[in-house]
């Protein structure tokens, strides 16, 4: 079973490898769900779209896909196209299990959390664009809960605290030959 190190080094290598152009051993482009994944002709406008990872609360992971739309697009789509945006997203927890395989030689366990809805943030950066922020929340298999391990450490420094308040004591030791004081007696 890996250690929590090696799953973090293993995610942050599958980041490295999935920049923009990307190749494989072979020299073919890497396919990571993206729409700029897509051959695309000279005069065609470059699709600017990619994802970040972040690890957060010990074995949770949130995976955030953002691209840019035209309005008109988003306003055609009739609400299909959070489903297709949800749809990339899995294609890209897809690339970073294949690509943590081929980093680690182990495998990786993505669950999506149910109890947290996918946040589709939409944000209009012209009368024409907008750009378009889906981010989903998944739980690593493999790592232990943090706040299990929190609780359990909170337990052994109460412990370790109470046993060193009971040493305390109201005696003078033998080798004090101070003259005794009032709050001494």
């Amino acid at each position: 079973m890996a250690t929590v190190m090696e799953i973090i080094q293993g995610l942050s290598q599958v980041a490295a490898n999935s920049y923009d152009g990307a190749r494989d051993e072979d020299g073919k482009r890497k396919e990571m769900g993206l729409k700029r994944d897509e051959e695309i002709s000279i005069r065609d406008k470059r699709v600017i779209d990619g994802f970040t990872m972040k690890v957060h609360s010990g074995n949770k992971m949130c995976v955030a896909y953002t691209t840019e739309v035209l309005s008109k697009d988003l306003l055609e789509s009739k609400g299909k196209y959070e489903d297709m945006l949800l749809q990339n997203v899995s294609d890209i927890v897809d690339f970073i299990k294949k690509e943590y395989r081929k980093v680690t030689g182990s495998s990786l366990s993505l669950t999506e959390i149910k109890e947290t809805e996918p946040k589709v943030e939409v944000f209009q950066t012209s009368r024409v664009r907008t750009e378009v922020k889906v981010i989903v929340d998944y739980e690593i298999g493999g790592l232990p809960d943090v706040h299990k391990e929190k609780d359990s450490q909170k337990e052994k420094i109460l412990k370790g605290m109470e046993k060193w308040l009971s040493l305390s004591s109201d005696k003078r030791p033998q080798n004090d030959t101070r003259k005794a004081e009032k709050s001494d007696k």
